[in-house]
Parts: C-alpha cells; structure tokens; sequence
C-alpha cells in the first residue's frame, strides 16, 4: 500500500484485513488505526481487544468505517454493575410507588368517609326544621294587653321527627328571651280542651318554659314522647306577661321570635298586634 493513502486513515475507525504468512485463511480485526511506522514495517491499532501491533506486509486491505455503526461493547464486570444499579432503581421506584399508592388510598378512603358524613349532616340540617303557620294572642278582661301566645307549629317537608323536649323558643319584644319545656306534669295536653286553647293546660306557665297542646297527633308521638314527626302539628303556648315581666304586649307592639329544633333550620315568626284589641282572642299579623 502507498503511503499517501495509508497517511489519511490515521486516526479512523477501519476494519483490517490480514493474512499471515503460511496460512491460508485471512483475519478481519476492527479498530481505530493510531499510528504507522514504515521504517519498522508496524501498524498500532486500538481495538476492543486492546492496543496492539500489526505487521504491515501482513495487512491485506483497510477498509474505514463510521462510528456511528458500532457497538459498543462492555466487559462482563461492567455489565454486572450497570444492571445492580438497574435493579437498585427499579426496587426503589416500586418502593416509592407502593407508599404512594398506600398514602393516596388512605387519604381517598378518609375523604370519602368525611364527604359521606358531612353529607348526611347536612342533609338531615336542611331538610329538618320547624315553621310556625300561625300566631294568636290572649288579652286580658280589660283587652288592654296580650297575656299569653299561640304558636301553631309543624315540621317542614321531608323533615325527620324533632324532639320537642330540646328546642328552644326565642322570643324579642323589650328584651330577648329564651323559653324552653319542661318535665313537670300538666305542660302539655293530647288535645284541646273545650274551653278553648288557652285553658287547656292545667299548669299556669312560668317565665322561663313553655307549654305544648297536640293539635294533630295520629300516632300520639307529641303526647307520649314529645316527638314532632311529618303531618303533626302542635300549638305553642307562652305566658308574655310572666316572660317579659310586665302586663303584656299593648297594642300596636311588635314581637318577634323563633323556635329552634335541635337540628335543622327554625320557624321563624314577625307579628304585631293590632291598634284595638274588640276580643280577647287576637290574631297577629
């Protein structure tokens, strides 16, 4: 070979072509030709092998190559402690998956738990409730003032049944007032009685509770119970002059209130009485 042609394949990748002298058949060897000594009759070549030396009456033909077309080849050492750093990384993502996995189901699981009750509560908070239909007064024989009140009451639509025993009457004239039931006997009646609502008790009510006459009670549940449950409906009965301390509501007064359930929203009331009192029976309006 000329050596101008060998000169521009110094530092290339080539695959050689060799024959020994007394063999019959020729070897290929491939790598990157490093240097060529003409005077000593070598050529140095760097293959996957190793450096080594070529005798240069040796070579048949050099024929180059792209990098771009060859494999890289490792060593068995290397390629056992790329695939241990491999395996590490794999164990470590399934680990770090799994306690991801479990924090998520666990927070879903809590979530779903909490959006379930919240859900109830708040259902069963708008659904449930009271409503005062109506409100009547009692005056005096002189008809000068509103001694006692008659709230008529029922459950609201789609409520659950409401303990009467733990609501709360609230009532705003000159002051705000709070009434509520009590356990005494005579605070409350099965039905009204012939002479007329408000001598239906035969408890004469004090500031501080209020009494409870069942105006529709099928299944006798406000009677025996205290218990409101849908198509009940109950009247309120409040002695003004023994709640605000004072003769009672003059005309022309206003008075308003609400009769909180233990859950749900409250029936709610604005009344005022009219400028003359012609009966003793008054409705507000």
């Amino acid at each position: 070979m000329e050596k101008r042609y060998m000169d521009r394949l110094v530092g290339r990748y080539c695959k050689i072509v060799l024959k020994e002298p007394g063999k019959e058949r020729a070897s290929v060897i491939s790598g990157i030709l490093e240097e060529i000594d003409y005077d000593a009759g070598f050529v140095i070549v760097d293959s996957d092998q190793g450096l080594g030396c070529l005798n240069l009456k040796s070579i048949v033909a050099i024929k180059p190559r792209s990098m771009r077309k060859i494999k890289k080849s490792f060593k068995g050492d290397q390629m056992a402690f790329v695939g241990i750093g491999t395996l590490i990384v794999f164990i470590a993502m399934i680990l770090v998956s799994a306690v991801a996995a479990s924090v998520l189901i666990k927070t879903g699981e809590t979530l779903q738990q909490r959006a379930n009750k919240v859900g109830l509560q708040t259902t069963r908070e708008i659904s449930s409730g009271l409503a005062v239909i109506d409100v009547v007064g009692y005056t005096n024989e002189n008809k000068t003032y509103i001694t006692h009140l008659a709230l008529t009451v029922r459950p609201r639509s789609g409520s659950q049944d409401i303990d009467l025993k733990n609501t709360i009457l609230y009532l705003k004239y000159d002051r705000l007032i709070t009434l509520t039931y009590s356990d005494q006997d005579g605070y409350v009646a099965s039905k009204v009685s012939p002479d007329g609502v408000f001598h239906t008790l035969s408890v004469s009510l004090n500031a501080t509770t209020f009494g409870i006459i069942a105006l529709h009670d099928a299944d006798g549940s406000i009677y025996r119970n205290y218990g409101m449950n849908v198509g009940d409906k109950a009247i309120i009965i409040v002695n003004l002059s023994a709640a605000f301390n004072s003769t009672g509501l003059p005309p022309r007064a206003s008075i308003s209130g609400s009769f909180v359930p233990e859950v749900g929203a409250p029936g709610t009331f604005d009344a005022a009485a009219p400028c003359v009192f012609t009966n003793r029976i008054v409705e507000l309006v």
